[in-house]
């Protein structure tokens, strides 16, 4: 990793940061409003479609992200953080990451195990899977995939209030890396 050449990260990396986390809101929100219409309508079609394919654009940008973060070290924190408050900020990254890979792979197989194909929005195009289908098998990477998604309301928002606490609390640069 290359050193840290300021008290901010990268442009690219504030850039992919904020785009990913309106990304992931985008993500949320869309599957929440699912329910706002009919079950097979064209709406709700397209809104479950347009949540996996912003899912599939979260993991095309994770491997960005992580070229970005192995080309550029972070900035230090000011005043460095040690013992567990550092411990807690690895730990949260580290899951941050992985969310942002396993999650959306986990949406990918559970469409291609259940559906058979990963169809494309506004079309009747699909690109078929060369597998064989299976409901029950679809529905574990489902049930987890929705598992995760419920455990990282918290992740994220602890992110969020510790960026905040950082900033407020602490008093350190953490956020102001971010900016």
């Amino acid at each position: 990793m290359g050193a840290p050449s300021s008290e901010r990260y990268t442009s690219r990396a504030r850039w992919l940061h904020w785009l990913m986390a309106v990304l992931i809101i985008a993500a949320y929100a869309l599957i929440l409003s699912r329910t706002q219409f009919s079950k097979a309508s064209e709406y709700r079609v397209l809104v479950v479609q347009s949540h996996f394919w912003v899912g599939l654009l979260i993991l095309a940008l994770a491997f960005f992200r992580v070229a970005e973060r192995r080309r550029h070290s972070p900035p230090g924190i000011t005043p460095p953080l040690e013992g567990v408050l550092r411990l807690a900020a690895t730990t949260t990254h580290y899951a941050l990451y992985a969310f942002l890979f396993v999650q959306p792979v986990l949406g990918f197989l559970t469409v291609m195990i259940e559906k058979g194909a990963l169809p494309i929005p506004l079309t009747e195009l699909q690109i078929p899977w060369p597998f064989a289908t299976d409901d029950r098998f679809a529905e574990r990477f489902e049930d987890l995939h929705k598992l995760l998604a419920s455990i990282f309301y918290y992740v994220i928002g602890l992110h969020a209030v510790a960026a905040i606490w950082h900033h407020f609390v602490r008093k350190d640069n953490t956020l102001r890396r971010m900016l």
